[in-house]
């Protein structure tokens, strides 16, 4: 293990982190958006996104990581595996008035709950600034161990 090691794996963190806030940030853009796809000949709401995280490396097993602890053999970070769309089902509101309405007065709006969106968001800004304090603990080591030798 490199003495670099736990600044990559909180560069991995602030990364994953970062895309976190960008697609609830994304999500909080379309939360009225009705004409988010275009879908065998009909207008359909914007889905809400999120983002799937995994111990960056191969997948394994929950017995795989505990013999790695075991042995004393650090993770490799995080990473994001993908963008995947909310499959709840859309919000129906009564607005005769709007232009997507259906027959009986009826819109289908984005299944984007805000108040979800503002906790991911809080969450994924509180582990971001948590990485950068791990960042930091490890560059001021660094620079306490290059003075040693003076």
């Amino acid at each position: 293990m490199s003495i670099f090691h736990s600044m990559h794996i909180s560069a991995s963190g602030l990364t994953a982190q970062r895309l976190r806030m960008d697609v609830a940030s994304s999500n909080i853009a379309n939360v009225e958006t009705t004409r988010g796809r275009y879908v065998n000949g009909e207008w359909l709401p914007y889905q809400r996104k999120m983002v799937t995280l995994r111990a960056d490396g191969e997948r394994y097993s929950f017995h795989h990581f505990l013999k790695k602890e075991v042995a004393k053999k650090a993770g490799s970070g995080v990473k994001a595996t993908s963008i995947v769309d909310d499959r709840t089902p859309f919000k129906l509101v009564y607005q005769p008035e709007h232009p997507d309405a259906d027959e009986d007065g009826y819109v289908r709006m984005p299944n984007v709950d805000l108040l979800k969106e503002m906790v991911d968001m809080i969450s994924a800004s509180r582990s971001y600034e948590a990485n950068v304090t791990v960042l930091n603990a490890s560059k001021g080591m660094l620079m306490k161990a290059l003075e040693i030798g003076k």
